[in-house]
C-alpha cells in the first residue's frame, strides 16, 4: 500500500509515512515553535529537547529527551514517535542515523538563506499534512521582508560592515553559507566573515578589526552575551566603533519558522538605530 505522505526533506531524503504524523518529537527550538503556529497540540507534540522553550505554555508539559547535540534515543524510541525533525547543524548526524536506524522517520532541515527557511517550512507542511497552514505562513514572513526591504531605502546600497561574533574564548563568527549571514545581508549589513573558508571561522578581535568592521553586535545566543560583555568590549575597541556595540536577540537573529514574522521585523528595528551613529 502506497504511504500517504511522501516527501524529501532538505537533503534529500526521501520520507515516507502511512498517514499525517500524530506523534512528533522535535529536535530543533524554532521548530519546535513552529510546530506550535501550524496548529499543533502538545498531545501531538510528544517529545522536545530542554532548549525548546517556545510556546512556553505547550511545552512545559512535553516530555524533555535532551539537549540538540545529545538527545537520549531510547527516550525518543519510548515515545513512538511517527517523525522526527531534524537540523542538519543543530542535531548530529550520527544521531539522525541511529534514529532512522531504529525505523523512526526523520525530517532534516538545513535553511541556509532566508528564502531557504521559507522553503522549509513548505516542505515542513507536506510532511506534517499541513499545507494551508504552511504557504499562509511563508506569505507572512515574505511579507515581513518585503517591508524591511522597503525601508532599507540608500542603505541597500551603503551597506555597513558588521562584525557579529557567536562565541567567545575562542572568538567565532559565520560565513556567507549561513543563514545568519543572509539575515544581516537582507537586513542592508555586510558581513566580514562573509568569504571565510570555514562556515564558523575561529578568530581573534585584532584580526576582526582588520576586516574593518562600522558596527559590532553581539547576540545572546549560541553564546549568552551580555550587557557586560558590551562594557568588556568596548574597552578594547577604537573610539569610534567602541560606540557601535550592540546587544540583540539571537533568536532574531538565528530561528527560523514562526519566529521569522516578527524576530527579522525587530532585529531591523534595533539595527536600524545604530546606523545613526556612523553618519
Amino acid at each position: 500500500m502506497a504511504a500517504m505522505v511522501q516527501t524529501a526533506d532538505d537533503l534529500g531524503f526521501r520520507v515516507e509515512l502511512a498517514h499525517p504524523p500524530r506523534r512528533i518529537v522535535s529536535l530543533v527550538p524554532s521548530w519546535t515553535e513552529t510546530l506550535f503556529a501550524l496548529g499543533f497540540t502538545s498531545d501531538e507534540v510528544v517529545g522536545v529537547t530542554k532548549y525548546c522553550v517556545e510556546p512556553a505554555a505547550e511545552v512545559a508539559s512535553i516530555a524533555k529527551i535532551g539537549g540538540t547535540k545529545n538527545p537520549d534515543i531510547r527516550a525518543i524510541a519510548k515515545l513512538e514517535p511517527e517523525l522526527i525533525i531534524a537540523n542538519a547543524e543543530e542535531n548530529r548526524r550520527e544521531d539522525v542515523e541511529r534514529m532512522r536506524a531504529a525505523g523512526i522517520p526523520v525530517f532534516t532541515t538545513y535553511p541556509k538563506t532566508v528564502p531557504g527557511a521559507v522553503e522549509s517550512i513548505l516542505r515542513l507542511g507536506r510532511v506534517l499534512a499541513r499545507e494551508p497552514e504552511a504557504a499562509a505562513l511563508a506569505k507572512q514572513i515574505a511579507l515581513s521582508v518585503s517591508e524591511i526591504e522597503a525601508t532599507l531605502g540608500v542603505w541597500s546600497k551603503l551597506r555597513l560592515r558588521v562584525f557579529c561574533p557567536i562565541w567567545k574564548k575562542p572568538w567565532m563568527s559565520f560565513n556567507g553559507d549561513t543563514y545568519a549571514h543572509d539575515v544581516l545581508r537582507m537586513l542592508g549589513y555586510n558581513n566580514v566573515y562573509a568569504s571565510a573558508g570555514e562556515r564558523y571561522p575561529i578568530t581573534t578581535l585584532e584580526a576582526a578589526l582588520e576586516r574593518r568592521p562600522d558596527i559590532v553586535i553581539l547576540p545572546d545566543e549560541p553564546y549568552e552575551f551580555d550587557e557586560a560583555d558590551v562594557t568588556e568590549l568596548k574597552a578594547l575597541l577604537p573610539t569610534a566603533l567602541s560606540r557601535r556595540v550592540l546587544l540583540v536577540s539571537g533568536r532574531d537573529l538565528h530561528w527560523y519558522g514562526v519566529h521569522m514574522v516578527r524576530g527579522l521585523k525587530s532585529l531591523a528595528e534595533r539595527m536600524g538605530r545604530v546606523r545613526a551613529a556612523v553618519l
